[in-house]
């Protein structure tokens, strides 16, 4: 089996005293709620005892005698019962499956808090569809063991041992023929077991397959289309949901074969009931009440026996599923904030790395040595070839990962004693792949944040030009945005991402190539804004298009993770070193693109 898959196949044991421990916790608010459902549940299994009981005292006091009257009585208390027992079933219903849904509110709840507050490294290395399955299929699993397994299996038992006492009571012998049945009973459950749980194995397997291919095909069905892929792609996925079919069609035999193969030896049991208590009754060693009572008991014996079958594998899918959960749950943020980090409300901008080393994996160092000073209100560039370690400076200075060797200060402070939430609430960063939640363009700029102001918003809008083509917009600041901003450009994202970070007004600016896919016009509106935007704040540019670059203060040109040159865009040209040969190359890019225009147009 594929690793990718290999959490989704284990399905675990049916019970697991450590998780349903944990699990239980998560019935502490609500556990008046869970008594009051376990006593009516008492209730109901009290009122199904007594169908038999009252089926014999009906049948040997009133109808034996052809006492109409007290059989009318017999008949009333069995209407009262079965009323008594839907208003019990009810209510028990009710709390349950309320509860439950509490339950799962509440945990879907800590694990998104828990999800968010994990460090990047942790996304780098998990997949986002087997995150979406913690918060949905387990948590729906969940739900059926609290639901249908804890309090009804102990409902179950409770009938179980009424009805075995009951049955002792009407006849022991009776009795002992009814339960000869039971190891074949219980081997056919066995069996079943087994079975149903290789099919649920398949299936969960399956079911992750087809929602891999289906995120996998419907978030790049841009390249599927282009090349033109629709009919391969089709016959993948009806290989794989042909497989799922097939699992669970196989399943479905299991449950056509157990369930009958049951109600079988329940006849056969009925068959031997009647034959000896016949026997009895001609000996007069047995009473028509005592043998219809306890037909209808044995009858009812084996139904609880058939639902704990199928309790069996709702706890076995909820303790595999919370052993998923609570292994999330149990993963700790990389990056913690130290006991004694400070909250700084406000800082002046300067930065310095010293001697910063850091890799992602093992010793593959991606920065070596790194250091480096921007002063208050200084602007710098960092620039270098894909993969020189531009973005991760970025990234290590918002600690969205831990340096291995050296430090970054912060006005002198090193960023490991200023907690997240501070330090990049003094950070605005605006990256090269915006992206838009779901919602309305105030709330992507806003971010839902209620202490800004209207004003604020369109003030924030207007210095990036960003209100121009909002203020067109059918609703303007209440447009709707699709999932991931689809219903706009390209610059007209990045414009909503940057009015998004200047609203918030840190004191120092982080572009990552914020610049570079959008359309020279509207390059030129936010250059303008930038150079306003940018005054009396430090900003730190990350960029590949070297000439948006030329008015800074200073540049830092990096390669293979280690500072290769330093100076303005003049003093780096004239040392004719790397810059210098990036420069040539985009220029003569640049160059060659025009020239081919003007062949065109000729």
């Amino acid at each position: 089996m594929d690793d990718k898959y290999s959490e989704e196949e284990v399905l675990g044991k049916a019970y697991d005293a450590r998780l349903m421990k944990r699990l239980i916790h998560y019935l502490s608010p609500y556990k008046m709620q869970v008594i009051y459902a376990a006593l009516l549940l008492v209730c109901t299994s009290i009122f199904t005892l007594a169908r038999p009981l009252l089926t014999q005292y009906a049948i040997d006091n009133y109808v034996m005698p052809g006492d109409f009257d007290g059989l009318t009585i017999i008949a009333g208390l069995f209407i009262v019962i079965a009323g008594l027992n839907f208003i019990f079933q009810y209510f028990h219903f009710y709390l349950m499956y309320m509860t439950g849904q509490k339950v799962m509110y509440d945990i879907r709840s800590q694990i998104f808090k828990h999800l968010q507050r994990l460090s990047l490294s942790f996304f780098d290395k998990t997949p986002i569809g087997r995150l979406v399955t913690r918060l949905t299929t387990d948590v729906d699993a969940l739900n059926e063991m609290f639901t249908s397994g804890v309090v009804t299996i102990l409902g179950d038992i409770l009938l179980l041992l009424g009805l075995a006492t009951m049955m002792f009571v009407f006849d022991a012998k009776l009795a002992l023929i009814t339960l000869t049945i039971m190891p074949l009973l219980f081997i056919t459950a066995f069996i079943f077991k087994i079975k149903a749980r290789e099919g649920f194995r398949s299936i969960r397997i399956l079911i992750a397959k087809i929602n891999s291919f289906l995120q996998e095909n419907i978030t790049g069905m841009k390249i599927v289309q282009l090349f033109n892929r629709e009919d391969k792609n089709y016959r993948q996925f009806e290989r794989i949901n042909a497989d799922h079919l097939k699992a669970y069609l196989r399943t479905i035999l299991y449950f056509s074969i157990f369930y009958p193969a049951v109600e079988v030896l329940s006849a056969v049991a009925i068959t031997l009931i009647i034959w000896f208590g016949g026997l009895d009754i001609l000996t007069n060693n047995l009473t028509w009440g005592q043998l219809v009572g306890f037909i209808m008991a044995a009858q009812m014996f084996y139904r609880p026996i058939e639902d704990l079958s199928e309790k069996y594998n709702i706890l076995q899918s909820a303790m595999a599923s919370s052993e998923r959960i609570f292994k999330l749950l149990d993963k700790v943020d990389e990056i913690p904030d130290k006991p004694d980090a400070i909250a700084p409300a406000y800082v002046r901008g300067e930065i310095e790395f010293k001697n910063v080393w850091f890799a992602y994996k093992d010793e593959e160092w991606v920065l070596k040595d790194i250091s480096f000073k921007v002063k208050e209100g200084e602007k710098v560039a960092v620039v270098g070839a894909t993969g020189a370690g531009k973005t991760t400076v970025i990234s290590l200075l918002t600690r969205f990962y831990q340096v291995q060797k050296g430090e970054i200060l912060i006005d002198g402070i090193n960023i490991e004693h200023i907690t997240k939430e501070s330090l990049r609430k003094h950070i605005g960063v605006v990256l090269q792949d915006v992206f838009l939640f779901s919602g309305s363009v105030r709330d992507n700029i806003a971010l839902t944040n209620s202490k800004i102001t209207d004003a604020e918003l369109i003030r924030a809008a207007k210095d990036v030009h960003a209100h121009q083509f909002i203020e067109k917009l059918d609703r303007d600041y209440d447009e709707e945005v699709l999932e991931r901003g689809s219903n706009f450009s390209t610059g007209q994202k990045q414009l909503i991402s940057f009015a998004r970070v200047l609203v918030y007004n840190p004191r120092i600016l982080v572009l990552d190539e914020a610049t570079s896919n959008i359309d020279t016009e509207t390059e030129i509106l936010i250059q303008k804004a930038l150079n306003r935007l940018m005054h009396k704040r430090t900003s730190v540019i990350i960029a590949h298009r070297l000439s948006t670059i030329k008015n800074v203060e200073r540049i830092i040109v990096m390669h293979k993770g280690r500072i290769r040159e330093e100076g303005t865009h003049q003093q780096l040209l004239r040392k004719h070193g790397i810059y210098y040969k990036l420069y040539q190359l985009q220029y003569r890019d640049q160059e060659t693109g025009v020239n081919a225009v003007a062949n065109h147009n000729v």
